[in-house]
């Protein structure tokens, strides 16, 4: 009876455990403006909003909230900020935003040097939930929404240790439907 009892728990919670993670905004729906202290750049350990500077224009982004840092998050920000490379991603930016109590900007400063990203600007969130508006799933590690023209055309949010190589190319896929006029 135990015994029984023991395999449908694993197995239920193996079934919970495959369930995708949904956090963020909807698609369709309009990104509020948030703002976080910035680790890298010339506008390090200030409050920005850089929300609010793509909202003016129209102009596509994609931000990454990352609750914690490993090497897949820094090739998914290499290869977001590589897609706008083409000369249809004007005014395209993308930047991530670490979900954390207590920000540590001098070593997020030095993990995104170690990962290469010279483009990507990387700051954190002091709070465990992140903006309020976003609604950040907490069980989500990484959550990464695309938008353009106010409203976001892509979400997607992956737990710990889901973000594999084939999950990167998946995100980086959707990312030419910002840049179409």
């Amino acid at each position: 009876m135990i015994r029984t009892a023991f395999v449908a728990l694993v197995f239920a919670s193996a079934a919970v455990a495959a369930d995708p993670v949904q956090s963020g905004i909807p698609v369709g729906k309009r990104p509020g403006p948030y703002s976080f202290l910035v680790a890298t750049g010339p506008q390090r350990g200030q409050p920005t909003c850089y929300v609010c500077e793509q909202h003016e224009g129209g102009k596509p982004a994609a931000v990454v909230f990352a609750r914690s840092l490993s090497d897949p998050l820094g090739k998914l920000l290499t290869k977001l900020d590589a897609a706008g490379a083409g000369k249809d991603a004007t005014g395209y930016k993308v930047w991530m935003t670490q979900v954390t109590p207590t920000a540590d900007l001098d070593g997020l400063a030095a993990w995104s040097q170690k990962q290469g990203l010279k483009g990507v600007p990387v700051g954190a969130f002091e709070g465990p939930d992140g903006p309020p508006a976003y609604r950040l799933n907490p069980d989500a590690d990484v959550t990464v929404m695309l938008f353009v023209k106010t409203q976001v055309v892509a979400n997607f949010a992956f737990r710990k240790g889901e973000l594999t190589d084939k999950v990167v190319e998946q995100v980086v896929a959707a990312t030419p439907q910002l840049f179409k006029k």
